[in-house]
């Protein structure tokens, strides 16, 4: 099989085309004939040698996929060869970038008709993240506010649907006015040009957007200074969600931006949550029903033939994207 290889962390050119021995279904397993891969910020950290967790190349990367069932091992039940699936990837384990992968079967979820291979792909890490967050982790219901950070991201703008069909009033902040006016479309009820708010200004729009309360729900998926503007940017007995540090910065807080107004801080990090024994599937059949319904619209902005991974994370570390990023196999 055609795989991407990284032997050794760097730039996006350590992303290396490689021929590999095709895999096999062990006991447990799912073997998959990739069709897509998504491309996700993790997947860059892991290039560049900065990823929370420890790994070593040489490895394959990619974290999420859609494909088809080709062959299953010893004790798989319910799922049978032709079936159209997504699956998620391990950092420690061979990842997606290939043509084929042989998955446990606790990763793999089928889809239902109506859902694209090119759209499934976006949905076991962008958008399975935004809603456990919201949903899970921040008790979402209708009427309450919600600011989502780099709201044009793949896990912003998975976010702002989610809590706009929800019934929540949405505010998206994104780092320009082309991004914001493109998440307005994706059902943000407000939106914060953050380039045309420098330093703590950010924090003074949102809370003059909800009137100074402030917000029930706070995603940040920046980390960083973002994280510190957020924690003021909650309402009393708000909750703000950290998930990420795309900054590679610390985060310097004031712990009285927090604690005398109840404020809460969940942490999510999906790849140890689901080894933590979470069963990420029926969230992603919950999210995968809303795209077949067109609840949910899941923008693909680029696509880039998986020999040209690096073209693609090139794309990605220009922060210029609107919409998810994806590798496809021609298969």
């Amino acid at each position: 099989m055609r795989a991407v290889r990284i032997d050794a962390f760097g730039g996006p050119e350590v992303l290396t085309p490689v021929e590999l021995p095709d895999p096999v279904a062990g006991p447990g397993e799912i073997l998959i004939r990739t069709a897509a891969v998504g491309v996700n910020r993790a997947d860059a950290l892991i290039r560049a040698g900065n990823y929370h967790r420890v790994v070593k190349p040489p490895l394959i990367p990619g974290l999420e996929a859609s494909g088809t069932v080709l062959a299953v091992g010893e004790g798989v039940e319910d799922i049978t060869p032709g079936q159209r699936v997504i699956t998620q990837g391990a950092a420690n384990a061979p990842g997606l970038y290939a043509e084929l992968a042989a998955v446990p079967a606790g990763r793999v979820t089928v889809l239902p008709d109506g859902v694209d291979l090119l759209s499934a792909a976006a949905l076991p890490i962008a958008w399975l993240s935004a809603w456990y967050c919201l949903r899970r982790l921040g008790g979402l219901a209708a009427e309450q506010t919600v600011v989502v950070q780099a709201a044009a991201s793949g896990v912003g703008s998975a976010a702002v649907q989610i809590a706009a069909a929800a019934g929540a009033r949405v505010i998206a902040v994104a780092g320009s006015s082309a991004k914001t006016r493109w998440v307005a479309g994706l059902g943000a009820h407000h939106t914060v040009d953050s380039s045309a708010f420098p330093g703590g200004a950010v924090v003074d729009e949102v809370l003059r957007l909800t009137g100074g309360a402030g917000a029930d729900i706070v995603l940040d998926t920046v980390g960083g200074d973002v994280f510190a503007q957020s924690l003021r940017e909650a309402a009393f007995a708000g909750r703000v969600i950290a998930l990420a540090n795309v900054a590679l910065r610390p985060s310097t807080v004031d712990t009285r931006d927090f604690y005398p107004r109840n404020v809460s801080v969940h942490g999510f990090q999906l790849t140890g949550l689901i080894d933590h024994g979470y069963d990420p599937r029926p969230d992603l059949r919950a999210i995968a029903d809303g795209v077949a319904a067109a609840t949910f619209r899941v923008p693909v902005e680029a696509t880039f033939p998986l020999h040209e991974a690096s073209l693609a994370h090139r794309r990605l570390e220009d922060r210029a994207n609107l919409g998810k990023i994806v590798l496809t196999t021609g298969r």
